[in-house]
């Protein structure tokens, strides 16, 4: 992990995808406060097993604990990235998407912190959408 990313939200989204789609249980991402919420969010929501913090000499890494089915069935159908940094997206409480009528979340940064699209509408606030989650 020696090149440097400018977008680590997305860096963290493609890592996740990779490692599901060959059936790994754990994954490394670089550490940022961002990640961290986005992990979170992902840990409240059913998503992943857990997730915990690794400190090295540098950034420190995210090992992210993917969840499975009981036979083997992915629980993370798809993870696609909203915003990027060319292209914000942002969105109030009456206009965040919902993923699949409900059976997926969307991940948004608010002045709250990092938190589902279902939260946010418990909280009644909106923000930038990052990704979508089913």
């Amino acid at each position: 992990m020696a090149t440097a990313t400018s977008d680590p939200i997305a860096d963290m989204i493609t890592r996740i995808r990779n490692a599901n789609a060959i059936g790994k249980k754990q994954v490394r991402v670089k550490r940022s406060k961002i990640c961290l919420g986005v992990a979170a969010v992902l840990k409240e929501e059913g998503y992943i097993n857990g997730f915990d913090s690794i400190d090295d000499t540098n950034q420190g890494e995210i090992r992210i604990d993917l969840r499975y089915g009981d036979r083997g069935e992915k629980v993370i159908q798809g993870i696609k990235r909203s915003s990027r940094p060319g292209r914000r997206v942002y969105g109030g409480v009456k206009d965040l998407p919902r993923v699949l009528d409900g059976l997926g979340i969307a991940v948004v940064s608010t002045n709250k912190g990092v938190l589902s699209d279902r939260r946010c509408r418990e909280f009644q606030v909106g923000g930038e959408i990052l990704c979508s989650v089913w």
